[in-house]
């Protein structure tokens, strides 16, 4: 959360790789028809749409943030089909360009095992103070509640472990993007 994932991202993609936005995918999920729809309202009830009947991510992330069990419930109901989004995209890069570069950018591949799915996984982070402020910018959620959902996500260091590529967003942007130019040529060699 608010470590820059989706600055990486769009720099890869401004490099050419194929971008898969797993948020965007969720999201997408939860709408009116969408393949988690229905299955969330009817574990959450209609308290959770808003006046449109779309769902609120809102009134909905205020009952699983603080509720590790309702927390799980909603992953499995919108994980899966994220997933074969996913999957279903990179399956369409495959095809249309056999040497082509997909990312998913995504927040919690490691805590999910997910991760194990992929070719490499790259880390994108921050200094803890950098998090926070980027966080609190946006303004969506307050301390507590970033701080709730920071709880949720597995430590730094055990990310570490399982990362081939790292990249530190606290500095400048164009310090940033050099390690991102970096980790590109890297994956570049491996499709050649």
């Amino acid at each position: 959360m608010a470590c820059g994932k989706s600055f990486v991202g769009r720099s890869l993609a401004d490099l050419g790789c194929y971008l898969i936005e797993a948020d965007k995918l969720g999201h997408e999920v939860m709408l009116p028809g969408g393949e988690a729809y229905a299955a969330i309202v009817r574990e959450f009830g209609p308290d959770i749409l808003d006046a449109e009947g779309r769902i609120s991510r809102r009134k909905l992330s205020g009952i699983v943030w603080t509720n590790p069990e309702r927390l799980e419930k909603l992953n499995s109901l919108v994980h899966p089909p994220v997933q074969e989004r996913e999957e279903k995209l990179m399956a369409e890069v495959a095809r249309a360009d056999p040497h082509a570069i997909a990312v998913v950018e995504a927040a919690i591949l490691v805590e999910t095992g997910r991760y194990k799915s992929f070719d490499r996984l790259i880390v994108v982070t921050c200094t803890a103070e950098h998090q926070m402020e980027r966080a609190l910018e946006r303004g969506s959620y307050n301390k507590q509640e970033i701080l709730a959902r920071l709880s949720r996500q597995l430590p730094l260091e055990q990310k570490l472990r399982v990362a081939d590529y790292v990249i530190d967003t606290s500095g400048s942007k164009e310090a940033t993007l050099e390690q991102v130019r970096k980790v590109y040529g890297a994956l570049r060699s491996l499709t050649a």
